[in-house]
């Protein structure tokens, strides 16, 4: 058993990580912005302490010593309105986190959660880990200088660095184009307002993605790399809307709200999971349609 210290545990990916080591057996301590108000399942313990606070970073990690940290805290929404808050959590906050580990000491793995936005604009073909970063919104351009700070640590640290495509499940909120057409859907709407509809990701299934996590986190090969977490295959939204229109039955109207098109876009997130098979033999358990259905049924 270890002693796993979750990052933004009370989030919608760290309900799930939480859930899912505990039931292998870990001893999983949470850390959240704020008091925890609706319980996470497997958490033996919670601490509040904002990332941004070394010092409070510090003393909760000095007095937990995790043998594993993940560290999923992050403002992860692209669109998040206030620009420093992106640049000063996921570039100043993991920066205080390693900090806090690598004064402590004696960890066998602390994995950062990274994001394919990094990869920018690819029109053609899977990505794999080698293709350069090419950033084109802050969020991205805060991931890209967290994995630079990552490795400043690289010596001191057992660090994996994880860059999930997009994913989706239930649970996540209605700021995520998925999660708002199944909302819509689910109140039989017979309209809804998207962005670009030509857009294609390649969409996991949470349930997949914290599976990848338990499994690097488990893996001592895994240290010191990084991993693209992804399907293995992109869809249009077009086609993402279809299949929810097939599972549920139910037609709606689309139209496109200029307010809602991003400036800097990414057309294209198609992601190459080979590396992570090759090192684990894991391969998707979900499929899109599967993961549409579950979250249209909501449990």
């Amino acid at each position: 058993m270890s002693k796993i210290l979750i990052t933004g545990v009370d989030g919608f990916t760290g309900r799930y990580l939480a859930a899912l080591l505990a039931n292998q057996g870990d001893e999983i301590i949470g850390l959240s912005h704020s008091l925890i108000t609706n319980p996470v399942d497997g958490l033996a313990a919670s601490h509040v302490c904002d990332l941004t606070d070394a010092q409070g970073l510090k003393d909760v990690v000095a007095e937990l010593r995790p043998d594993k940290v993940a560290h999923l805290a992050a403002i992860a929404f692209v669109s998040h309105g206030v620009v420093e808050d992106i640049y000063r959590t996921n570039i100043v906050g993991t920066r205080n986190l390693l900090e806090a580990v690598s004064a402590v000491g004696g960890a066998k793995a602390v994995l950062l959660a990274s994001s394919a936005n990094i990869y920018g604009n690819r029109v053609s073909g899977a990505i794999d880990e080698t293709v350069v970063p090419d950033p084109v919104n802050d969020y991205a351009v805060s991931k890209i200088a967290m994995e630079f700070v990552a490795n400043l640590y690289r010596e001191r640290l057992p660090i994996i660095i994880a860059r999930p495509f997009n994913y989706t499940g239930v649970g996540q909120s209605i700021d995520f184009v998925i999660p708002k057409i199944i909302d819509h859907v689910r109140r039989k709407a017979d309209r809804i307002e998207l962005g670009n509809l030509d857009v294609a990701r390649d969409f996991s299934d949470v349930r997949d993605v914290v599976l990848a996590y338990a499994t690097l986190l488990s893996e001592p090969s895994a240290v010191g790399e990084i991993f693209n977490i992804c399907s293995g295959e992109a869809h249009s939204l077009r086609d993402v809307i279809e299949m929810i229109k097939d599972i549920s039955g139910h037609d709606f109207e689309v139209t496109v709200n200029p307010a809602f098109v991003r400036k800097n876009e990414v057309k294209m997130l198609w992601g190459d999971r080979s590396k992570i098979e090759a090192m684990s033999g894991q391969c998707s358990v979900y499929t899109l349609r599967d993961t549409l259905a579950w979250m249209l049924e909501g449990q």
